[in-house]
């Protein structure tokens, strides 16, 4: 679990510091507004699958398989709730829009099918 803490710090730095350079910088119109609070969200909820997942698969075996498959449903059903409501409620340019949600979408997804890939590899070893 130490293990998962620190993997999950460390992505979480990494895929903020392209944002942060950007915001630094002179090409601020490449982020949409509220680019930080949908990071947030992004951040949180790829946090707290990932925490129900690893008790489910801690509890039972099986179970986390289970809990894993509704989890991936129920955070694609909320993060496209969240896109819909972001693009009902501020006016922003598509295509950056586009390329700021499937950033963080992306590759908070990425981090959580391998992080718990790989505990699951770690529990079937033993």
């Amino acid at each position: 679990m130490k293990r998962y803490f620190i993997a999950f710090g460390l992505a979480t730095i990494v895929i903020a510091l392209p944002p942060a350079l950007i915001t630094y910088s002179e090409k601020n119109e490449w982020l949409i507004p509220g680019f930080w609070l949908i990071f947030q969200f992004f951040s949180s909820l790829t946090f707290l699958i990932s925490l129900a997942v690893i008790w489910a698969q801690h509890k039972n075996g099986t179970l986390g398989g289970q809990v894993f498959l509704g989890a991936t449903t129920f955070k694609l059903l909320l993060c496209m709730t969240v896109a819909l409501i972001y693009l009902h409620k501020y006016k922003v340019n598509d295509v950056v829009f586009v390329l700021n949600y499937f950033y963080l979408y992306f590759l908070y997804t990425a981090f959580e099918i391998y992080s718990l890939l790989s505990n699951l590899r770690v529990q079937n070893k033993t």
